[in-house]
């Protein structure tokens, strides 16, 4: 009798509900890490003297540990079993969480979000583990709704209460939100997640793969930080690059040839797998991108305060909340490229929509334009994860899992990486543009500067002051009209990427046609 057999003889059918509110909690407090901070950005960003480059690693860094690790959960839950390792990743992500906390610069702080990532990276993958043991096949879509309800309530409510805490406190609080969580899940894990099944010797580790995977994250994604300032075609940049592929290329051969592969590349000789894992990476590229833009682009273009950030993503959490478990059911009844093709749809008009957005946008506009990019998300999110595990068998579940969790989160660190970088670019292409127009014989400019000029000549302001003054107001507003202009771009290239996703979806669809 496996334990998993004891658990539900000691708790009868309850068991199963225990064990998912258990992987719901440590998923809690770890999405909450996810997304939380992207509010406090702007503030940390002021607190320490970072560029906008330079803070998008306060996100990316997690995104990219996060990534590194989703690999391992695999093995960790068969060398030590799901309780232990669900221990230690909670352990080591409150030790991160206190040391962002107290961080004195943004070197420690970003450290400290590579550890928070590292943990959480091991946890997204053991909470599918479990749900597919305790969940009959049947019924496993109708429990990635449930299970998603955990992963949507944090960032529906956590932003808002960060701002919350931003406001009355300091940037610092948002670090301390998912200590609570963490705490509890610890304690559920011991009463309700079993130990190592396996009594043999611990499996083999794959350190080499590991090694090659974070020289690769690592070098990638500073490369494409660094590009634009050191200049995309300069040595260093070059050889970032180069190392990058050579990294990629070197990972895969190790997999394919090695005994204990990290990473079985088995796994994509499966042709539905494969889409569904395209359509993850894309997925994941748009969802974190958009997630890391909107939260920036209402305090810097709009002005809005943390807490009105927050309170701007909560309607669409809560939205969520509505359609996860309505979607997880349907997913057991109609096939996943349906759903996610109409998903992924839906995420890209709202993505359409918000192309328009400027400083005069109301709140609930943005509002209502985010809930139906979560709408969308809903329904795709069950179908993927459901849809990409059951056409695995059952001994290349646990690598399935943390392989579409890898994917996935894979791409939410490129896509905000690429995105902040696209954005940088395009503030500075869209100034010259703006700027270029600013001369003496354009009309609208001259009434401008003479409009601000009297106001300020009537607001006391000395004669030999009034046009510099009015002339730095000009610069003012033609770099937040070139930031609201690159962040329209922005939204319109996340629109593009979740019309791309539609290509492996309907391959995802032929596949599932043939089969039947």
């Amino acid at each position: 009798m496996s334990q998993i057999d004891r658990y539900f003889e000691r708790y009868g059918p309850a068991y199963k509900w225990l064990a998912t509110g258990t992987i719901m909690v440590a998923t809690i407090s770890v999405v909450l890490s996810t997304t939380i901070v992207n509010v406090a950005i702007p503030a940390v960003m002021g607190a320490f003297g970072m560029s906008a480059v330079q803070a998008q690693w306060i996100s990316t860094g997690f995104l990219a540990a996060m990534t590194a690790t989703m690999l391992l959960a695999d093995w960790t839950n068969r060398a030590f079993g799901t309780r232990l390792t669900m221990n230690a990743a909670m352990s080591v992500f409150l030790a991160g969480s206190v040391l962002g906390g107290l961080a004195p610069n943004e070197t420690i702080l970003t450290l400290a979000r590579v550890v928070q990532g590292a943990a959480a990276g091991i946890v997204q993958p053991l909470a599918m583990i479990m749900l597919f043991k305790v969940f009959p096949p049947d019924k496993r879509g109708a429990a990635m709704g449930i299970y998603g309800v955990g992963v949507v309530l944090a960032p529906a409510l956590g932003p808002w209460i960060g701002g919350l805490l931003m406001d009355a406190f300091d940037w610092r609080f948002v670090f301390y939100l998912g200590l609570p969580f963490a705490g509890l899940a610890i304690l559920m894990s011991n009463l309700f997640l079993p130990s190592r099944e396996e009594s043999g010797p611990i499996p083999a580790f794959d350190f080499v793969g590991v090694a090659i995977l974070s020289v690769f994250l690592a070098i990638l994604l500073s490369t494409l930080s660094n590009a634009q300032r050191l200049g995309w075609e300069s040595n260093i940049i070059l050889a970032g690059f180069t190392i990058s592929v050579a990294s990629a290329i070197g990972f895969v051969a190790w997999e394919m040839n090695t005994a204990k592969p990290m990473l079985d590349m088995r796994l994509f000789a499966n042709f539905a797998f494969s889409s569904a894992s395209v359509v993850a990476f894309i997925m994941g590229a748009g969802l974190f991108g958009s997630t890391y833009l909107l939260p920036v682009f209402v305090q810097q273009i709009q002005g809005m305060t943390p807490t009105q950030a927050g309170l701007l993503l909560m309607p669409s959490g809560f939205a969520m909340l509505l359609v996860f478990p309505i979607a997880g059911r349907l997913s057991d009844k109609v096939p996943a490229p349906i759903m996610i093709a109409l998903g992924m749809a839906v995420f890209a008009g709202s993505s359409w929509l918000m192309v328009a957005a400027n400083v005069h946008t109301a709140f609930w506009t943005l509002a209502w334009w985010t809930v139906l990019s979560r709408v969308g998300l809903g329904l795709v999110f069950p179908a993927i994860s459901s849809g990409a595990l059951k056409v695995l068998p059952p001994h290349l579940l646990g690598q399935g899992s943390g392989a579409s969790n890898f994917i996935r989160q894979l791409g939410g660190a490129f896509g905000v990486n690429l995105l902040t970088v696209f954005i940088e670019r395009r503030t500075i292409m869209h100034a010259d543009a703006f700027a270029a127009t600013q001369t003496s014989d354009n009309a609208t400019t001259m009434e401008l500067l003479r409009e601000v000029a009297g106001l300020m000549h009537a607001a006391g302001l000395p004669d030999t002051q009034l046009m510099p003054a009015a002339a730095s107001f000009l610069g003012r507003t033609v770099m937040i009209q070139s930031s609201n202009a690159a962040f329209q771009d922005g939204f319109l290239i996340v629109c593009g990427i979740f019309l791309l996703a539609l290509i492996p979806t309907w391959f995802m669809w032929r596949v599932a046609s043939s089969a039947t």
